[in-house]
């Protein structure tokens, strides 16, 4: 404790004894920060709030049949733009900040710099502030009215100047297009002609020529098929039939009174003629066969027979009997078998020619099919790509006519901008405080580091310190330093210390009395 009284003790009276010094820097720190500071130009801020707001009804109506042009988009994309080199050249020809331009570089060097001061900052998702500074306070405002003024010319003229160029560019893709497409139906419907035999019947896949020749070849073959094994079949009942009836069978027949009869002799046509296409199992024979039963169980009437003598006669004078009906019936059914066969023989060999015919040509022109289809998908890619522009236009049209006569997005001003009387920049209370603190600070830090030299002795446990031997010591005589001249020197100093922070109030008294007036 003692020692920290006495180092303690040890450092009053250092920075006693080094005051006028402390004082003299904190001083000269103070002016000197005091006249940098009243030399600093006042900066004054202009700023102006704008709010967008869209129409809550005709957006979402809108919304799949026009461009998506919702208000987020737009704000951005002015937000964006806003701060252009094109936009920040027009600012600088509509106020008085081209007047200290010379050339070139120093345009270059104000572009750049407005474009680091003026400041876009979004507050809600619709409302944002524009603010600029400056040294003139006319000039803050000046900027800042004639950003907002080229704020709502961008949005409405870059808005139609947008609109008019992808309309022109539009109409001239669908030109484009629309020849294109006159180009691949030419090409298509020449190449169809070309090759007419080899592509399909229609725009749908049908079946070409040359795939129908040969489906009606084959159908032909199997028809011939069929027909040549009904033909055989036929000659083989034919040659089983006997072409005349027996004369006893005919005389026994007749004796019985029965006769020939012509009902049972068409059934058993019919039968032959039906066992010549179907099976025995076919319900249609089936249904012959039991008819035919049915008149030999129960023969029908007849016409009564004729005399013995009025049927042939061989030249002995006997009788030959009669022709047989269903021998004649089998020689007719054979007889149309064969002119159909003949008549199918003709078309397979007149089908098979034409087959023949396009297979040569088929072989000759390789991948026919192959670049018909790649003139189909040409086609097919150009043709929906040309809706594709058609649907734009519509939507772009709808677009134009919901923001020049609906008016889908408004700018409202919701506080102008004013020309300020209050400079914002520079804090001149603070930095006087500030520089205050500076100088009581620098006057500290010199009495510290004085006594960081300072190698007097101020006790005799200074000196015992240093490992003498020290017997006693004689205290300052007060007759020394006279009474009046130790509390002129504390007067002097207070004096000191009370003027400068007297030159402090009145700095500060100044800048509040002019901040309350402006």
């Amino acid at each position: 404790m003692d020692d920290f009284r006495s180092q303690l003790r040890r450092y009053g009276l250092g920075a006693w004894r080094n005051r006028w010094l402390a004082i003299a820097a904190s001083w000269l720190v103070c002016v000197a920060g005091w006249v940098f500071v009243s030399s600093i130009p006042n900066q004054y801020e202009a700023s102006a709030r704008l709010y967008v707001d869209s129409d809550a009804v005709l957006t979402p109506l809108l919304k799949g049949l026009a461009l998506d042009n919702t208000p987020a988009s737009q704000l951005e994309v002015l937000q964006r733009t806003l701060l252009s080199r094109p936009n920040l050249e027009k600012l600088v020809s509509k106020t008085n900040l081209e007047l200290g331009i010379t050339g070139p570089a120093d345009l270059e060097d104000l572009v750049k710099q407005l474009g680091l001061d003026i400041k876009v900052v979004p507050q809600t998702r619709n409302l944002f502030t524009i603010t600029y500074r400056n040294s003139t306070p006319k000039l803050a405002y000046d900027v800042v009215q004639s950003i907002l003024t080229i704020f709502i010319e961008s949005k409405v003229g870059s808005s139609r100047t947008d609109m008019e160029n992808a309309r022109v560019f539009l109409q001239q893709q669908i030109a484009s297009y629309e020849r294109q497409l006159r180009e691949a139906e030419a090409r298509r419907a020449e190449f169809r002609t070309k090759y007419l035999d080899l592509l399909p019947s229609d725009a749908n896949g049908g079946a070409s020529r040359l795939e129908t020749a040969r489906s009606q070849v084959a159908t032909l073959k199997g028809q011939v098929e069929d027909l040549t094994a009904k033909r055989d079949a036929i000659k083989a009942e034919l040659a089983a039939t006997p072409a005349m009836l027996d004369p006893e069978t005919v005389a026994n027949t007749q004796s019985r009174g029965g006769g020939v009869n012509p009902e049972i002799q068409r059934a058993e046509a019919t039968l032959t003629e039906l066992r010549l296409r179907y099976t025995e199992q076919h319900p249609d024979v089936v249904a012959a066969r039991n008819r035919v039963a049915a008149l030999r169980a129960n023969p029908p009437p007849v016409a009564a027979p004729a005399a013995p003598g009025a049927g042939a006669q061989d030249p002995r004078g006997r009788a030959q009997g009669m022709q047989n009906p269903v021998y004649q019936t089998i020689k007719a059914q054979l007889f149309d078998t064969e002119l159909q066969l003949a008549s199918l023989q003709r078309q397979k060999a007149d089908g098979t020619k034409e087959l023949d015919r396009l297979e040569t040509v088929a072989r000759g022109v390789p991948g026919v099919q192959a670049e018909f289809a790649n003139l189909n998908r040409d086609y097919d890619v150009l043709h929906k790509n040309y809706l594709e522009m058609l649907s734009r236009r519509e939507s772009m049209r709808i677009s134009a006519a919901a923001d020049s006569d609906a008016d889908k997005v408004k700018l409202q001003l919701i506080d102008p901008p004013q020309v300020p009387q209050i400079p914002v920049a520079p804090k001149r209370v603070l930095l006087i405080s500030v520089v205050l603190g500076a100088g009581i600070a620098a006057g500290l830090g010199l009495v510290g580091l004085l006594l960081q030299f300072d190698r007097s002795f101020h006790s005799i446990e200074d000196l015992r310190d240093l490992g003498l031997t020290v017997v006693g010591g004689i205290s300052m005589l007060g007759v020394a330093v006279p009474m009046r001249r130790r509390l002129v020197s504390a007067a002097s100093f207070a004096m000191a210390v009370l003027l400068l922070c007297a030159v402090y109030g009145g700095l500060l008294y100044r800048l509040l009395h002019i901040q309350g007036t402006a």
